[in-house]
């Protein structure tokens, strides 16, 4: 149970970063949006300034052309002398100098207030966020917490259940009449349940950054020829011919043993579900300089192109198709990138599929 708590302790704390980690990108964004909006208003009172003091300068100009041209027009009539007419113009001009600088002062200790009352708001706003957060994230870490303790307790009952099931089923007798009786369809079941129950605490580990792999000294071609083993037997069932081929007879390799055992099993599964009787399974694989290549081949039925990236995500499933709940590839796929691989697949609709991984040698 203490083993138990630490982890829940891991899992809420990798959360608790992936949100504060959110929360700051959020706040980041808020700020930039602040200071783009404050500018966007700042540039947009220029420009409503600056246009209306250009409709005024329009519209002393037309006022003074027209004047010009009826003192033309009355010639010796006029009034003033044209140094006085300038002097005029003069202080006209200086007096809405005047003016126009007291609009700018009057702009200017505006926006200061403006930034002034944004600055206090702020701060205001983020604790009221913070507030929030802080209580949300209580009632998140609160919710994990209990959902890993039942899906610990859950787990480990079914588990228990399981093996009653199934040592309950050993000792039904073998019927010679019936290979495929109550007895083996008992064990493929309850197999297979176990299997459901494990991709389910994968996933959960996946999701809380706790997916761990112990890389260890071994022989890949020893790992192959294990897994096809487990497989053969089913594959002879179905009328599928599964082959095993290695560039060597030893391929010797740092990998965690149960995980990629776990890899090659879902891969097979994957294979065996979709390639007919009479079909061909072949799992190959080869040393380089620096990584290991392994591919899974079948003659299925294939993948449409577009789908090929699609097959790797969580609950990914074909529309006519409802075997499984679509875990397997995305487990896959994690194990792979904890191992710093990659995995992709190469389809031909009608002619088959390639499930194709690589590991790093280290």
């Amino acid at each position: 149970m203490g083993q138990k708590r630490i982890e829940v302790s891991r899992q809420v704390k990798t959360e608790r970063e992936n949100t504060d980690e959110s929360l700051r990108v959020e706040r980041e964004k808020t700020d930039r949006a602040l200071v783009d909006r404050q500018a966007a208003v700042d540039e947009n009172a220029d420009q409503i300034v600056e246009e209306a003091r250009s409709v005024a300068d329009a519209v002393v100009t037309t006022a003074r052309v027209t004047a010009d041209e009826v003192l033309r027009a009355d010639g010796d009539e006029c009034v003033l002398p044209n140094a006085a007419l300038a002097e005029q113009r003069a202080a006209a001009d200086d007096a809405l100098r005047g003016v126009r600088a007291d609009a700018d002062e009057a702009l200017r200790l505006q926006r200061e207030a403006n930034i002034r009352i944004l600055a206090a708001l702020l701060p205001l706003e983020r604790q009221k966020t913070d507030r929030y957060l802080l209580t949300e994230r209580a009632r998140a870490d609160d919710a994990v917490a209990h959902r890993d303790d039942f899906l610990g307790i859950v787990t480990h009952d079914l588990r228990d259940l399981l093996s009653g099931i199934v040592m309950s089923a050993a000792l039904l007798p073998d019927s010679a009449s019936e290979p495929n009786g109550t007895k083996q369809r008992i064990q493929r079941y309850a197999a297979r349940m176990n299997r459901l129950i494990g991709d389910l605490t994968d996933v959960a580990s996946i999701d809380a950054g706790q997916l761990k792999v112990v890389p260890a000294l071994a022989d890949w071609s020893a790992l192959m020829e294990e897994v096809a083993a487990i497989f053969r037997p089913s594959a002879s069932a179905q009328g599928i011919t599964l082959e095993i081929a290695l560039a060597e007879r030893s391929l010797p390799m740092r990998f965690d043993h149960d995980r990629m055992l776990q890899v090659l099993a879902n891969l097979l599964a994957n294979s065996l579900k979709f390639t007919p009787h009479g079909g061909k399974i072949r799992v190959e694989a080869e040393l380089g300089t620096d990584e290991l290549r392994c591919a899974v081949r079948d003659t299925g039925s294939g993948i449409p192109a577009h789908m090929l990236e699609a097959i790797f995500q969580r609950f990914w499933q074909r529309s006519n198709d409802r075997r499984g709940v679509g875990l397997g590839l995305y487990i896959t796929r994690c194990i792979v990138e904890a191992h710093r691989g990659r995995i992709w697949a190469e389809s031909v609709e009608g002619v088959g599929t390639t499930l194709r991984f690589s590991l790093p040698r280290v």
